[in-house]
């Protein structure tokens, strides 16, 4: 890809939770890029690492979590920002502005004794020369268009008075009111109805396609991943174990863990009897990671005296040409005859 098309690039990005009983690496040397205009979709079963990542690209990662190690890379129109060692006052310029996210439980994440439109009004105020009556505007704005409706009412309404679903949107209008070019969405449709869900997706990407911005989409929903991303991240265990864009992996699946992730769906016209097929075993204890490949003792492919000791690394896929395929890439020892010992 061009190197003026990547919007935020990450590197061997290590994120440990130091605790008494042990040292828990939740993000395992993740490698990303992320495009501007573009979604990216990151996948994986609970516990893999997914929001802790995106966390630990705004430096939110709360004690005793540490980012120990790796780059973070914003490219900005005034040159590339190194976010992993970067202090406050240029985090305080790249959240929201560049770089804006939307959490998982918004209920959890507003504050449930200021008003909807008094939080937004602070975020601009914060982050842009703006005055009081100015930003209130903007705020009307933003939950106008995400779709709140009396917007003029609703912006003195606090949290509790709204549906699930307004407060979602709520959050996607907060996080967009500086505009940024990036929108991390943290599991935005988890607990919401099938209806609800619909809504927030073709809201997201008609704001995306009017704002021109970069989705990354954090679930555990192919499903949801497969209806918007263009590329699609899956992880397991704090790495990325298969990447490229969403319709390769999802069509043509080369790591076993992505293969045995789209065997558990449900399918239509699927006997109402038939089991599913469950992926064997289960997401390994923080403290009791395998050796060598992480995902080998669930592997129905794994090959013996070597995933049990050998690490594998990120290699593209190559076609019949001996080219890589539309940049798709896989860290699995039945692609990558060089062998790195743990």
């Amino acid at each position: 890809m061009p190197a003026d098309d990547v919007l935020l690039e990450i590197e061997d990005l290590r994120t440990h939770f130091l605790l008494d009983d042990g040292d828990v690496r939740a993000v395992d040397g993740v490698d990303l890029r992320v495009r501007r205009g573009e979604t990216l979709a990151i996948v994986g079963e609970s516990g893999c690492g997914k929001s802790v990542m995106a966390r630990s690209i705004l430096r939110l990662v709360d004690p005793p979590g540490r980012i120990m190690g790796g780059r973070i890379t914003l490219h900005r129109g005034d040159g590339p920002v190194e976010l992993a060692g970067a202090d406050r006052r240029l985090l305080r310029q790249v959240r929201w502005q560049d770089i804006a996210m939307v959490f998982q439980e918004p209920m959890a994440s507003l504050s449930l004794v200021h008003t909807i439109g008094g939080q937004i009004v602070e975020a601009v105020r914060l982050h842009e020369n703006a005055g009081k009556a100015e930003a209130r505007r903007r705020a009307i704005e933003m939950l106008d268009r995400v779709g709140i409706p009396m917007p003029q009412r609703r912006v003195d309404s606090y949290p509790f008075e709204l549906s699930g679903g307004m407060r979602q949107r709520a959050m996607i209008a907060m996080a967009l009111s500086c505009r940024p070019g990036l929108l991390i969405a943290d599991e935005p449709t988890t607990a919401l109805d099938v209806t609800t869900q619909a809504q927030i997706l073709d809201l997201l990407a008609g704001l995306q396609k009017d704002l021109g911005m970069a989705i990354m989409l954090i679930t555990h929903d192919l499903g949801v991943a497969a209806q918007v991303a263009d590329s699609m991240a899956v992880m397991y265990l704090g790495r990325v174990v298969e990447y490229g864009p969403a319709e390769q992996v999802l069509g043509a699946p080369q790591h076993p863990y992505t293969r045995a992730l789209l065997r558990s769906l449900p399918r239509l016209g699927r006997a109402s009897r038939t089991r599913l097929t469950a992926i064997r075993g289960m997401v390994p204890p923080p403290y009791a990671r395998p050796d060598g490949c992480t995902f080998h003792p669930r592997c129905d492919s794994a090959l013996a005296g070597r995933c049990e000791t050998v690490v594998p690394r990120r290699v593209p896929i190559e076609g019949p040409g001996g080219g890589p395929v539309g940049g798709r890439e896989v860290s699995c020892l039945l692609y990558d005859e060089r062998e790195e010992k743990v």
